[in-house]
């Protein structure tokens, strides 16, 4: 998480009861309504100093969010705001939380050995008819509501989006795909948490021959160490992928109307931060440094608007989705959301599943459980004479021969029985998390007996 300085928070504070004070209200109008937020969101703080600047905050944002559902200083009275999960964060919090990791500077760059199709020409060569409204949801195209908390990954959840769009139109089934896996070991061109771009996850996914499942590898929040392991587990395949020209909304239209599409847009206006439901347009900037997903369409009391999913779980918006205007005058579109869509294709069928990696073997005569890892207990001259098993897949054993590590804290701290991340040979204890214990498996002979068949 990224806060402000301490400071910064107490003189916002001390604003808002000064606000107070010549009649605006101050921090206790709004004392009952946060106590009652902080409870609907489980928020709690480490101390009375930090509590008062937060609710400062949350003073500011209630303010704000007032104003504009009274209709002051010209708010649109086509969409409201309300205090949501992220209603105790400054819009730079929030901002450096959740935005401004999108890869789009600049034309769009094509990676080396880019499988990229030929720019969508639109249903039936751009004179196909597509249907008034439309909702992949109502088709079961579309997963669940996902949460990328403050990881910059808007890109992967924008990208598995689409894929598991275009796979269950395809194939008949729905398969919560894998962002962590996109995270960790699509590094040729993205950065994980640090930014990307959804054409290049679409490459990485169709080189790799598929991609694995959100069950099998799941999120974890944070960057982390390739599984290669987990690579060749790949449930659902893409062919290629399509960009649709920029700033062309009625090619954009006939791409949403075959699948769901993902998207840049800019997040960035305050509104955003807080916006609860109805048809959001704007006022927003059109730099991008936000990725979405469009799975769908449709008009409300005459004005035109895109079904929008997010990844910022469904506490945001509309249980995690937006109304996005449509045909707003502008070629860009509200929020630069016609900028830079784009979908994969799919035309394979998906892999065979795949085969269960089996015991682990240690040594000729010693196994350990699928999924777990061999460490040593007892070396003599170099050799292993007695083995453990770690009930952690791909695991660190440490030099103790009586713990282990997760492959992404590496670092073995003997003393306080923690793992750690590296950082420049130094680790922190904000990182730490318990170490397992390497000998909670005895070493195991029945996988080299069933392989004998004895």
């Amino acid at each position: 998480m990224v806060f402000v300085s301490y400071l910064t928070l107490l003189l916002l504070a001390a604003a808002v009861a000064a606000d107070g004070a010549s009649g605006g209200g101050g921090l206790a109008e709004y004392e009952a309504q946060f106590e009652a937020w902080c409870a609907e969101h489980g928020k709690s703080y480490a101390t009375p100093g930090e509590r008062v600047a937060r609710l400062a905050v949350f003073a500011d944002n209630a303010a704000f969010a007032a104003a504009h559902n009274a209709g002051g200083n010209g708010a649109s009275a086509s969409y409201t705001l309300a205090l949501n999960a992220f209603a105790d964060l400054t819009h730079d919090e929030f901002r450096a939380a959740r935005l401004g990791r999108l890869a789009v500077a600049g034309p769009r760059y094509v990676a080396a050995g880019s499988l990229r199709s030929a720019p969508f020409l639109g249903l039936d060569g751009g004179v196909g008819a597509v249907p008034d409204a439309l909702d992949w949801r109502q088709s079961g195209a579309v997963t669940k509501v996902k949460d990328q908390g403050s990881c910059g990954a808007c890109w992967s959840f924008s990208a598995t989006g689409a894929i598991e769009g275009i796979n269950k139109i395809k194939t008949g089934s729905l398969i919560s795909l894998s962002e962590q896996e996109l995270i960790d070991c699509d590094r040729s061109y993205n950065t994980g948490c640090g930014g990307g771009l959804m054409d290049y996850a679409y490459n990485f996914v169709i080189k790799n021959g598929g991609i694995d499942s959100e069950d099998d590898y799941p999120y974890r929040q944070t960057d982390g160490t390739c599984n290669k392991n987990k690579l060749k587990r790949r449930v659902v395949k893409i062919d290629g992928y399509t960009d649709v020209p920029p700033n062309n909304e009625d090619l954009l239209l006939q791409a949403v109307a075959q699948q769901p599409v993902s998207v840049g847009i800019c997040g960035s206006a305050r509104a955003f931060q807080l916006y609860s439901k109805g048809i959001f347009d704007g006022p927003c900037p059109t730099s991008l440094d936000h990725a979405v997903l469009i799975v769908g369409y449709g008009s409300e009391g005459g004005k035109d608007y895109w079904i929008v999913k997010n990844s910022w779980g469904e506490s945001w918006g509309m249980k995690g989705y937006m109304y996005m205007h449509r045909n707003a005058g502008d070629s860009k579109g509200v929020c630069g959301i016609n900028e830079m869509p784009s979908f994969p294709t799919k035309t394979s069928p998906n892999p065979p599943p795949s085969p269960g990696p089996g015991p682990t073997k240690c040594s000729i005569l010693t196994y350990c459980p699928e999924g777990s890892t061999c460490c040593c207990s007892w070396r003599v001259l170099g050799l292993c004479l007695s083995w453990s098993c770690c009930d952690l897949d791909n695991a660190v054993c440490c030099k103790d021969n009586r713990y282990c590590c997760p492959h992404e804290y590496p670092i073995c701290d003997t003393t306080s029985k923690q793992c750690f991340k590296g950082n420049n040979g130094n680790f922190s204890a904000m990182e730490g998390v318990s170490k397992k214990q390497s000998f909670s498996k005895a070493p195991s002979w029945d996988g080299l007996l069933q392989l004998l068949d004895l």
